[in-house]
Formats: C-alpha cells, structure tokens, sequence
C-alpha cells in the first residue's frame, strides 16, 4: 500500500507546480495582450512609457487607449506641424512629454492644461515663433522646461507665472533680442538658465534683466553667456560682466521721456513695440487698464556691487579707525614724554640759579679791581 501511494502523492505535487506555473504564464500574457490592446500601432509601449518618436507621424495617434499608468510619451522626431486643443485630453498621469525636432510653429492656447502632474517638458528644435501666455496654465509640478532652437522674438508677461516650481530652463538659439525682469520673477526656484545663441541687444531694455540675472547667480543659480550683438562698442561682450555704469544713460533716457511727465501723464518709457500711453488716455486709467510695461514697478541696483561698495567701504572705515588708534597712541606717547622732560626741567631749575649767582658775584669783584 505504500509503495502504490508514493507515485500519486509526488504526481499530485507536479501537477500543482504545473498549474502554478501555467497561472504565470497566463498572467504575463494577459499583461502582454493588455498592454497591446491599448498601445497605438505606432507606438511601442511598455508599463511606464509610450515611445511614439521617430515614425513619420504628422498627426498624434489616439492617446486615450494607452495602458494605465504611462507616465512618459515621446513624440520627438516626428512631423508634427499643428496640435488640437484636447490632444492631450485625460491624461493627467504623465509625468515627462518629449514633443522635439518637429515642424510645431503654433501651439493652442491652455494645450497642456490637463496635463497636471507634467514635470518634464520638451519643446526643443520646432519653430515656434509666438507662444501664448495662457499656453502652460495649470502647469505647477512642472519642473523641466526646454524651449531652446525654436524662433521666439519675445517672451510674453505671464507665461510663466504658475511655474513658480521651475528649476531649469532652456531658451538658447532663438531670436530674443531683450527680456523683461517682471517676466522672470515669479521663477522663485530657477536654478539653471540658458540663454545663449541669441541676438542680444545690450542697451536699456536689457538692463533691468540684467539685474535680475546677477540676482540669480548671486543666491547660487547658473547662467550661461549672454553676447552682445548690439551695440557695436559691446559686441561679442558677456552682458553679465559689463559694469552697470555703462547703463546710467538710461536714467536719463527715463528722465527724459518723463520729463514731459506733466503733458504724457508720468508714465516710464515703454519697451520696444509697446505703444506710449497718449496724453488724451493717460488722464483717468485704471491699473488694468495700463500697458504691461507701465506696470512695472522695479528699480533694481546690482546686487554685487553693492555688497562690493559695503566691504570697500568697511575697509576704508577700518583703516581710518586703525590710523586713529595709532594717532591717539603717538599723542598720549608723546605727552608723556613731554610732561617727564618738564620735570626734569624743573629739578634743574635751582641749581641753574645757584651757578648764575656765583658767576655775577666773580664779575663785581672782577670789575671792582679794575
């Protein structure tokens, strides 16, 4: 009886091993099928990605069937030329979209607006030449944003006012010629901006950005080079390192256009292709009413150079207060000195008058003998 039921125990626990390992099987293939059921056709996908680069596409594939828990689409290397508003519709869990070297020249306002865990953002190589300030609402997490080797001339106020948790930023090889501070402020946490490969014009409508770049750098951000191209006089100089007085002029051009502050309403100059309030408007205007330039209200000073002027000036104090010490020394010295001669002088005093009796009693005697 033994014999006959060792044989059925051990074909029982192969068994069970076999339909273990055949549930396994199972259940990786379903993962496999589902994964392909909802991956587009261009695509290849797996649990976290959705890879759809370098395929041709002019248009982007249907989204909305990608496997459940993608967190990072690629769409690099395309053809894209143009996006629907709702291309990226319902897809609140990715983290990381790659949309560079395509033919993208005009995005839809709000494109990316549910898009709110996005914390990786290519838009690097297209030629986008215009982007809307409403373009990266609703963006918080967003952490990465490459815009560079695109054709921006400008920077819209606003566009960046959600990213306020923004730590690298990208906007080498494209056309900017100045950028406004105010633009730039609310990038509380900026810690790497690149600006290179631009058409820098180095006059008053860079200055103030200026400041804020040494700002920046000071609290231990990085920037790359700003070049000149404009003016001659600082062409092929690195903007960062030319000295805030060369920008004093400024505050002239300033009082100048505001010297007619009692016929234009007060207003500060505008930047460039920022109609000048007119004297008939600039009456009675409520502050929404004002030009985005008119509203600026920053007067910044080089952050470094005053600190500069403080340790100089310390210095400088220091010194004086160590030559008086020494002054103060020398005096009370020399005082001392003078005070042990008068002394001395005075103990010699008496015996001086004995000497020149004695000396006038030998001359009577003399001259009584003669």
């Amino acid at each position: 009886m033994q014999l006959s039921t060792a044989p059925t125990v051990g074909h029982r626990r192969r068994g069970n091993l076999d339909s273990q390992g055949l549930l396994g099987v199972l259940s990786v293939c379903a993962t496999l099928l589902q994964l392909c059921a909802g991956c587009p056709s261009e695509c290849v996908c797996n649990s976290l990605e959705a890879n759809c680069s370098g395929r041709s596409l002019v248009s982007v594939p249907a989204l909305t069937s990608l496997p459940e828990g993608t967190h990072t689409l690629f769409l690099a290397n395309n053809r894209l030329s143009s996006l629907p508003v709702s291309a990226f519709a319902n897809l609140s869990t990715f983290e990381s979209l790659d949309l560079s070297n395509n033919y993208l020249d005009n995005l839809p306002s709000r494109l990316f607006r549910e898009l709110s865990n996005l914390s990786d953002l290519s838009l690097r190589n297209n030629s986008l030449t215009v982007l809307d300030r409403e373009l990266f609402r609703g963006l918080t997490q967003l952490r990465r944003l490459d815009l560079s080797l695109n054709g921006l001339a400008t920077v819209p106020l606003g566009l960046l006012d959600e990213l306020q948790g923004l730590t690298w930023l990208s906007l080498a090889g494209n056309r900017l010629h100045a950028l406004e501070r105010a633009t730039f402020e609310p990038l509380v946490n900026l810690q790497h901006l690149e600006l290179g490969i631009n058409p820098w014009e180095c006059d008053c409508n860079l200055r103030d950005f200026k400041h804020w770049m040494e700002w920046l750098i000071y609290r231990g951000g990085y920037v790359d080079a700003v070049e000149c191209t404009l003016p001659k006089d600082l062409r092929g100089r690195d903007i960062r390192g030319v000295p805030v007085e060369m920008f004093n002029y400024c505050l002239q051009l300033e009082d100048e256009n505001g010297g007619g502050a009692g016929s234009k309403g007060g207003s500060p100059p505008c930047f460039r292709g920022t109609p000048t309030p007119s004297s008939e408007g600039a009456v009675v205007r409520t502050e929404a009413e004002l030009p985005d330039c008119v509203k600026q209200r920053y007067r910044p000073v080089s952050v470094r150079r005053a600190i500069g002027t403080v340790v100089i000036a310390g210095v400088v104090c220091g010194i004086v207060c160590i030559m008086m010490v020494a002054a103060a020394a020398y005096g009370c010295i020399y005082a001392s000195l003078m005070a042990k001669y008068q002394r001395e002088l005075k103990k010699r005093q008496p015996l001086m008058g004995d000497a020149e009796a004695e000396g006038d009693s030998e001359e009577k005697q003399i001259s009584s003998v003669a």
